[in-house]
């Protein structure tokens, strides 16, 4: 059955939008045809969840299988879901508008230690039982969904969560979630319990069931059913760019553009990079898949910028190719394209040929580490020379900001190399002047190092005692730095990340206990202090507070003898009270100890990287010997290459087409045409400002020759008459729209219409002079119909002294009738008006109405005993201004007035906006 959503999304609810799952590209497969129902469920707000390239592609993938419906579910913002709570609503899929339990399936993306507390949060939210042995022990046992997790951390470490799923699907879902639905569709058919079916996914490679697992006393994972495999595979798939085509939400999002994928994997061999390591190995897509992918994306999205993503986009050697073809097609597009952080030192002419367009981005590079020995150690692949290159290309090429990436804590630095990051960034700045004068402007994040699984230095110990240190040296060396601004991470984030991260089953009690007490993800960024309590007081409770108190101090040093002299020469205490430091290395040359064949909670995990080789590595990182780039020089012997995971692809590189010349707005103004439209139904609860998005992106789409406004940001000529109020529909709005040629008026209609939702109707397109004032200029006033209820005396409600009392007075006994006529015939309502620097005038109110009239009047249907000519609800129509220069009369004064002359408490109910009124002179 599905959710009233309207009934929840009242005015109090933030982005209503957020929650309808009309946007463009939306499936909505019929529900009785499906066989399998699946919900993405993507534990962050809508903003973050829809523009995430891999819930787009898996939704997309899921809905083309046949007798396979896949909805979707965002973590709802605090508001809706307090409202939820209170009403006793269960969490609902955007689509269908059906709660969460009436589905199959529910699979939520974990890319991030901290993350699970949202989950939780929504399974919660939706009824169902945390973890799965409630789950299987519940009553409803038979109709509850299964719940199962992706993404990198699940695919890392899953062990802290594992209570929490009945399946994890590790690595990448574009091939394991069709296989996972078609056992799903089978077992459905066969009438399979709950564990027979669990039993079926777990033979799918890629699957891993953990309560066919059991936890030893080491932490390690061995399984504890017969026909389960002993160490379970990661899947990698081939990235498909025409996937990524799809979802356009109405409300701006984090990552407002099209994003397709030129390169999956990394072989870089950062030893501190998690995901480079994951995604092994490096997959490069067929250029003219990406060509053709942007170019169609673009038409059907009405995007105005597109990203390329990688790990790391300049190691795809076709990159500047590609990018040149894409720029030269989309010429007179007025598009732009933007990259992720990329490598500083392929940062060439070619690259910054392609970047940017009229609105030329920001540039990201990460450094990582302040002196060439830490660059070394952590197997960067950069140098000083390559770096001042890079940077000095971006300034010729008129770049005058550039944000830069490093982290502290890695395993070997000194204080030298901290205070190395200030010196690295003052050495650029006195290198790369901006017209020989002007200084370059940085953005750095700092960031504090968290050993991660699968990665050489996952046997490393972070002290967040010495990250505070540590920042404090750099905050005392950047003040009075200009040109520079400075973020740190907060080190209590990277104590919990770590915590978390490398932790084993135990932690389950953790992450709900912490959930508990109201560490949501929401509780980082709105509150740090409450969420680092919460998780503190979780740790406390499960008795785990000596294994955080290593976090805290650092358990051991991979360079610590080297380590212990220096601190010896600094003054600074030496501790060596942590267990098992005697086993590990004590300095670059002593050979890797026995302890680190010690078993690891994620071992069970076959993700291809052989953990031999990792110790291998991790040696060479204690000689600071660097390992080149497999995808281009030879094989590291990582262990992923095989059967299994495939071999490195690699595109190389293509002839860079001549450049077609940048985009020229074409301002000219042949035509304009003014357009009135409505804006009914769910459309009601978009935005003002993500309505003119959406005019923006239709035009695009639809390919009428509208014109561009000059300047550095050219902005197609597109201008509506009035702002509408959240919430409110509407018959009567007006837009104008300035094109470059003549077109016909029914064809514009035509072109127009097909492009819009259809809640967005058009009722009539006029051609307006050039020379004429726009519609904005024009208006004068603004006609609504409102529907309002009494709600009692003010006297009742205690608000019988509000202020500007009309003066008038009314039979205790009069209806809607009296009181639209007493209002009609008072001179003055005087109301206090703030304006928006703070000022405050009086306003009289009653010279901007212009008309009133009672079209309706009934009795409440909440109480009978009323008659049709009591107070009850009433429909009133009314005309009042509308100036641009903000003379307005607005539902809420009508209500206002009303209240004077009735003395009652008067609700607003429902307001439309009939028309809006031009004055021609």
């Amino acid at each position: 059955m599905a959710v009233k959503v309207e009934e929840l999304l009242t005015a109090d609810i933030n982005q209503p939008a957020r929650y309808l799952g009309n946007e463009l590209g939306a499936t909505h497969k019929p529900w009785d045809e499906a066989l399998v129902r699946w919900v993405l469920t993507y534990p962050e707000v809508y903003e973050v969840g829809a523009s995430n390239l891999g819930h787009i592609i898996l939704y997309n993938i899921l809905n083309a299988g046949p007798r396979q419906l896949c909805d979707r579910a965002y973590l709802p913002a605090p508001d809706l879901a307090a409202k939820l709570r209170s009403t006793k609503t269960p969490l609902f899929a955007v689509e269908s508008r059906r709660s969460l339990t009436e589905f199959d399936i529910l699979g939520f993306s974990l890319s991030y230690e901290l993350g699970a507390t949202n989950i939780l949060e929504m399974l919660d939210l939706a009824g169902i039982p945390l973890t799965w042995q409630e789950r299987a022990t519940n009553r409803q046992n038979g109709q509850m969904p299964l719940i199962f997790a992706g993404g990198q951390t699940a695919t890392s470490n899953p062990e802290p969560y594992a209570d929490f799923f009945d399946f994890i699907a590790l690595g990448d879902g574009e091939e394991l979630l069709p296989e996972i639905g078609l056992i799903l569709a089978e077992g459905k058919t066969n009438n399979l319990s709950r564990e027979a079916l669990l039993l079926d996914l777990a033979q799918i490679p890629g699957v891993y069931v953990p309560q066919f697992y059991d936890m030893a006393a080491d932490g390690s994972v061995h399984p504890n059913h017969p026909q389960v495999p002993e160490r379970i595979l990661r899947r990698v798939a081939t990235p498909i760019p025409a996937y990524s085509i799809g979802l356009v939400p109405y409300v701006q999002t984090v990552h407002d553009r099209l994003t397709v994928e030129i390169r999956r994997g990394c072989t870089r061999g950062c030893r501190f990079c998690q995901p480079g390591m994951l995604t092994r190995p490096a997959r490069d897509v067929e250029p003219q898949q990406v060509v053709e992918a942007i170019e169609q994306g673009m038409q059907a999205t009405g995007h105005s910028e597109f990203s390329l993503l990688s790990l790391s986009c300049s190691d795809y050697l076709a990159l500047p190719a590609v990018g040149m073809e894409i720029k030269n097609r989309l010429k007179d597009k007025n598009i732009s394209l933007s990259l992720p952080s990329q490598r500083v030192d392929r940062f060439d002419d070619n690259i910054a040929d392609i970047l940017g367009g009229t609105r030329q981005g920001g540039l990201t590079f990460a450094p990582e580490a302040g002196t060439q020995r830490m660059r070394d150690i952590v197997n960067k692949g950069l140098t000083n020379e390559e770096l001042l290159r890079g940077v000095k290309t971006a300034v010729d090429r008129g770049w005058d900001k550039i944000k830069l990436y490093f982290m502290i804590g890695l395993p070997g630095e000194t204080d030298f190399d901290v205070l190395g990051i200030a010196e690295t960034v003052r050495w650029l700045h006195r290198e790369c002047r901006i017209n020989g004068r002007r200084g370059l402007n940085f953005n750095l994040t700092i960031s504090n190092f968290t050993p991660k699984p699968h990665t050489p230095f996952q046997w490393h110990s972070v002290s967040t005692a010495e990250f505070s240190r540590k920042q404090k040296l750099l905050k005392e060396e950047f003040r009075g730095m200009r040109g520079v601004k400075v973020n740190y991470t907060d080190v209590r984030i990277s104590a919990m990340e770590d915590f978390v991260g490398r932790g084993d089953r135990r932690l389950a009690a953790v992450v709900r206990r912490a959930w508990e007490l109201g560490a949501g993800m929401d509780a980082w960024w709105e509150s740090l202090d409450q969420a680092y309590k919460a998780w503190t007081q979780a740790i406390d409770e499960s008795g785990l507070t000596w294994k955080y108190r290593q976090v805290e101090s650092g358990e051991w040093n991979l360079f610590d003898k080297e380590e212990g002299r220096r601190k010896k020469e600094e003054g600074r205490e030496i501790k060596e009270d942590f267990p098992n430091s005697r086993d590990l290395p004590l300095s670059p040359s002593s050979s890797l100890p026995l302890s680190l064949d010690q078993a690891l909670p994620w071992d069970h995990l076959d993700t291809g990287i052989d953990k031999n080789w990792l110790k291998i590595d991790l040696q060479k990182a204690l000689e600071a010997a660097t390992v080149p780039d497999c995808s281009f020089e030879g094989c590291s012997r990582c262990g992923v290459c095989g059967t299994d995971f495939g071999h490195n692809v690699v595109v190389d590189a293509l002839p860079i087409p001549e450049f077609a010349g940048e985009f020229v707005p074409n301002t000219e103004r042949k035509q304009r045409l003014r357009v009135w439209f409505g804006k009914v139904g769910d459309m009601a609860l978009v935005g003002h400002l993500d309505l003119i998005r959406l005019f923006d992106r239709v035009v695009r789409r639809a390919d009428l020759p509208i014109s561009f406004t000059g300047g550095f940001h050219p902005n197609p000529r597109i201008s509506l008459a009035n702002a509408l109020p959240l919430g409110v529909t509407s018959t009567g709005e007006i837009a104008d729209f300035e094109l470059t040629e003549p077109i016909d008026i029914e064809s514009f209609r035509e072109k127009l219409a097909a492009k819009l939702p259809e809640n967005i109707p058009i009722y009539k397109v006029e051609s307006i002079d050039l020379k004429a004032p726009s519609a904005n200029q024009l208006l004068e006033a603004a006609e609504y119909v409102i529907t309002v209820a009494s709600a009692g005396s003010l006297t009742e409600n205690g608000e019988l002294g509000r202020e500007n009392a009309a003066p008038v007075s009314v039979a205790p006994d009069a209806n809607w009738e009296a009181w639209v006529k007493a209002i009609v015939e008072t001179e003055a309502f005087w109301r206090v008006h703030t304006t928006k620097s703070g000022k405050t005038q009086d306003v009289n109110l009653r010279e901007r109405l212009h008309k009133l009239e009672l079209v309706e009047q009934k009795p409440d249907s909440s109480t009978s005993a009323r008659s049709a000519t009591s107070e009850g609800r009433a429909v009133l129509r009314f005309t009042g201004s509308c100036r641009s220069d903000g003379n307005l009369l607005k539902p809420e004064h009508i209500v206002f007035m009303v209240e004077q002359v009735s003395q009652q408490e008067i609700q607003l109910l429902q307001v439309e906006r009939s028309q809006l009124i031009l004055g021609y002179g």
